[in-house]
């Protein structure tokens, strides 16, 4: 008979509540889970792959060296002495920062690698750690260290009673949420105009979410700062502000006051490719509106204003009284919280610490920005980057130039990748050590909870044992770091030896079980496991000013380092436009697609081909490109042949790609030396390129 196992998808930032069907150790199907208070039944296409992923042919379910073009298995104590070795042999030789760490998003999945990852970056010690943080959502977490204090204190969009939701460069419907974690978003963006509220999107392409919204504005990529700027000014200098008692406690509101004084609709609009008229309209409607709030993701994220983008964002909900209200931008008050546990550590964020070495990119938590990766691998110097460790991530597809980055890693004097198979970057390590996956281990959901629409907990037990060959991440990690410790990798570190024998001592699941006790909702991993469908903790409720981080907890609405920034701005909207015909790139998720992950199931790339470029009718006619013919892409960095998609869904002088595929990647086309130049994350949006027809 089947057995019933109640688990948790951790493919993407909706943490769905699932139910697998086991039998015979496997899983043999995976449904939504009706009884969860979160999801209610709610599951997309990815989430019946999982076990596809977990029995794929080319999964590696043994450490493996490689030996010249070959892979030979290795035993787990010979592989972490061998990457031991190599490691502080590198150090020894170079330096701590001759060896870095790259995280993929992934790690967030896993809260096992949550409190891991740290272990081992302790244990390397240097300052070459890079994520995909910084090709993701790094200026939400400079905007959000500079305004509140906690790089981790997101702003939630309050989907469920808010009046008005104003989304700008995100697309929920296909990514289910992105630093808000809302499973089922189509059924809660169905219920929000069912109700009556308004759903406007600023995008430069009519996305699916623009599909089913009262109105879409199709923006000029790279436009978000400069229309939140007109739209500030139409709000401060026409008396609509409303900041209510978000006054008390808000630095810095007459200051806004003066900054938008110089940013009329009048002056921003040809940069956002908006009338002035249409400008004004949103900025009134939105502070008219009983409640509302103003949603950026990855659009606003990944492009050269990413950061003064974000700033306004939260500026924009500040002056509206919209900030940390029911209906609004609100905080949640996770089971498990994170955000206060690395306050008590001290660990609230840094920025400009320091500054890689070749480009001088700024440090933002102890990383480097990825975008700069390469660079300081084949550029030689004192500091070279000569071995590598990563955990999770395949680089090479998901960071800008991606080319150039494979060439460096085979380059590398070692490199040792914790994964589940061989890819774009994990084809150069020297050694590859298996984690476990999916429902193969217990889940719980650090980070996510903390970017909730709604206050939940469920903790999931394994569904079925693992291959035997593979550890979980946290063995993984934490055995690394003590055979680095043994063999003097990262210079032994003061307390280093300590903070591991705490850590193995307690291991991952007393240590959550820790952070729930003494959480804010009094919770045992026990009290979870007997309501396995999940727990509802109730609604977001306002959480400042007690929440705040900074000195004397106030919201800073005018961070210094972001009003410079403004310079840029200023440079930019007298820029000349682009000359006729320009095309400028622009990338797209798949609702079967999350970055690079599922590209080798079969289920989930068959039927019509996904990976297109969608072309303006105007665009494809003069170019000679019709649907389905075949279009060379090329930019500064590279080029791409791939089919075309004719659509009026983006405007003339916009293209678009998805994100992260191996054989037509947008990232091969991307390049590094784009970037926000305020904090170094990747700009992804707006890049030049020329298309024609491929002979």
């Amino acid at each position: 008979m089947p057995e019933v196992r109640i688990h948790t998808c951790m493919l993407c930032e909706a943490t769905c509540g699932i139910v697998a069907q086991v039998e015979g150790g496997r899983v043999t199907g995976i449904r939504g889970d009706q009884q969860d208070p979160f999801s209610r039944g709610h599951v997309c296409p990815k989430a019946a792959a999982i076990p596809d992923m977990m029995e794929h042919p080319d999964r590696i379910r043994e450490p493996m060296r490689r030996v010249g073009d070959r892979w030979q298995p290795v035993s787990w104590e010979d592989a972490l002495s061998e990457a031991a070795e190599r490691i502080a042999a590198i150090q020894r030789a170079h330096g701590r920062n001759a060896v870095g760490l790259y995280a993929g998003n992934p790690t967030v999945h896993s809260h096992g690698a949550i409190l891991g990852v740290p272990l081992l970056s302790k244990a390397l010690g240097g300052r070459s750690r890079f994520s995909a943080t910084s090709v993701d959502q790094l200026p939400q977490m400079l905007a959000a260290l500079e305004m509140f204090g906690h790089q981790l204190l997101f702003p939630v969009p309050d989907v469920d009673r808010t009046d008005f939701l104003l989304v700008l460069g995100a697309n929920p419907v296909v990514s289910n949420g992105s630093l808000m974690t809302a499973p089922g978003i189509a059924h809660r963006l169905s219920a929000l105009r069912a109700r009556g509220a308004r759903l406007v999107v600023v995008d430069p392409r009519r996305t699916e979410t623009a599909e089913v919204a009262n109105l879409h504005l199709a923006i000029r990529p790279g436009g978000d700062a400069a229309l939140l700027l007109g739209m500030l000014h139409e709000i401060l200098a026409g008396g609509l502000a409303r900041p209510g008692r978000l006054a008390r406690f808000t630095d810095g509101l007459e200051w806004l006051r003066e900054i938008v004084e110089r940013y009329p609709p009048e002056r921003v609009a040809a940069r956002t490719g908006l009338t002035p008229a249409a400008i004004r309209s949103l900025a009134r409607d939105f502070a008219a509106a009983p409640t509302a709030v103003c949603y950026g993701r990855v659009g606003i994220s990944t492009q050269e204003f990413g950061s003064v983008a974000s700033w306004l964002v939260n500026a924009l909900n500040v002056v509206t009284g919209n900030l940390d209200r029911a209906g609004g931008a609100m905080f949640t008050t996770p089971a498990a919280d994170v955000v206060a546990l690395n306050a008590r550590l001290g660990s609230l964020g840094s920025f400009g610490r320091f500054r890689s070495r070749v480009r001088g990119l700024p440090e933002f938590g102890g990383e480097l920005p990825a975008a700069t990766l390469a660079e300081e691998i084949d550029t030689p110097g004192d500091g070279r980057i000569r071995g590598l460790v990563t955990f999770a991530g395949n680089p090479v597809l998901s960071a800008p130039n991606g080319r150039r980055l494979d060439r460096a890693l085979a380059g590398l004097d070692f490199m040792v990748a914790i994964d589940l198979q061989r890819n774009e970057t994990t084809r150069h390590a020297h050694l590859i050590l298996p984690p476990t996956f999916g429902l193969e281990r217990d889940h719980y959901d650090l980070v996510f909870n903390t970017v909730a629409v709604r206050n939940v907990a469920r903790y999931a037990r394994a569904a079925v044992a693992p291959p035997p060959g593979v550890r979980d991440d946290w063995d993984i990690l934490l055995g690394l770091a003590l055979a680095l410790r043994a063999r003097g990798g990262g210079g032994n570190r003061r307390n280093l030896g300590a903070t591991l024998r705490v850590a193995r001592a307690l291991g991952p699941r007393r240590i959550l079980g820790l952070l729930l006790r003494f959480g804010p909702h009094p919770l045992s991993i026990g009290a979870l496991e007997r309501s396995p469908h999940g727990v509802d903790l109730g609604p977001l409720v306002p959480r400042f000013p007690e929440r705040l981080f900074t000195p004397g907890r106030r919201i800073r609405l005018v961070p210094p380092v972001l009003e410079a920034d403004l310079a840029r701005i200023d440079a930019d909207l007298v820029a000349a436009p682009p000359a006729p015909g320009a095309l400028l790139l622009i990338g797209r998720r798949r609702l079967r697609s999350n970055n690079s992950w599922m590209h080798g199931i079969h289920r989930l790339v068959k039927g019509p081909v996904g990976c297109t470029l969608q072309v303006h009718p105007d665009d494809a006619s003069s170019r000679g490109l019709v649907e389905g013919s075949l279009a060379r892409v090329r930019s500064r960095v590279g080029e791409v042949r791939v089919p075309v998609s004719v659509t009026d869904g983006v405007g003339p002088g916009v293209v678009c790609l998805p994100h992260g595929w191996g054989h037509a990647s947008f990232n091969d086309l991307a390049d590094e030396q784009r970037v926000d130049a305020l904090c170094g994350n990747a700009d992804f949006s707006g890049v030049p390129v020329t298309v024609e027809a491929a002979p």
